[in-house]
């Protein structure tokens, strides 16, 4: 998801179904113009909101992700990950290493790979999570600095599912045939939205494919409620329920 050679977390619904990582250096790029609308947040729907709270605190993303309290029913993989890209090596370590200490499962370790070094966690609450460098040597110290925050969605047919987005106003950046796409942020949005073959963001995960009920997130930054041909759902931004954090 990113400018010139592809970044580490861009290679790698509940929806009516589930797909192979793109193998390319270069994204072709396309429209690039004035954003008409954007991803500005994402709330997570959790079934403790105080313990979602303690944990992405000490993740170290809180200043990034709202929080809903909901039971809505959810089994296997949810559709999508929300990833971090970072500095180098030891900071993905780092936000790897927090998340386990808060309590996260490592579905994969923070290892090296064509693209770069990171590793996999899903969150308590069932949210899982890449955190990716496309550096393989450190150029300085770790810190906790997030260079890009990026929800990507896996789709049944990538190609559809862009036309639906542009439809409703995104702006494509970058894509890839129907492997992947990604769409421009607006200026004061923390979130950027991309678009993945479903199988193959499970396989990029090391999760199965398979699921089934909520997706357990709301995409925010419509104008209007509506739901994309793959079960997720966006409201307004400012339709945020007040016991959201």
């Amino acid at each position: 998801m990113h400018s010139g050679k592809r970044p580490a977390i861009g290679q790698e619904s509940r929806s009516l179904g589930r797909h192979q990582a793109p193998s390319v250096r270069v994204m072709a790029n396309t429209t690039s113009t004035a954003v008409n609308m954007s991803l500005a947040s994402v709330t997570l729907e959790v079934a403790d909101i105080e313990a979602a709270r303690r944990f992405y605190r000490e993740f170290g993303v809180d200043a990034y992700v709202h929080l809903r309290a909901s039971e809505a029913g959810s089994t296997g993989f949810r559709g999508f990950t929300l990833a971090l890209t970072v500095s180098g090596p030891a900071t993905v370590d780092g936000f790897v290493g927090a998340a386990v200490d808060a309590g996260a499962t490592v579905l994969k370790p923070a290892a090296k790979s064509l693209w770069g070094y990171g590793g996999v966690v899903q969150a308590p609450d069932g949210t899982i999570w890449k955190v990716a460098t496309s550096a393989k040597k450190d150029a300085g110290p770790a810190t906790r600095e997030i260079d890009e925050f990026v929800l990507l969605l896996g789709v049944e047919d990538v190609k559809a599912t862009k036309q639906f987005y542009v439809g409703k106003g995104l702006t494509v950046a970058r894509s890839f045939g129907g492997k992947y796409a990604e769409f421009a942020a607006g200026q004061s949005s923390r979130v950027k939205l991309a678009l993945y073959k479903h199988s193959a963001l499970a396989k990029d995960l090391g999760v199965p494919a398979d699921g089934s009920g909520s997706h357990r997130i709301v995409l925010c930054g419509s104008a209007d409620r509506f739901t994309d041909p793959d079960g997720f759902a966006w409201e307004a931004t400012a339709s945020t329920d007040p016991t959201t954090s």
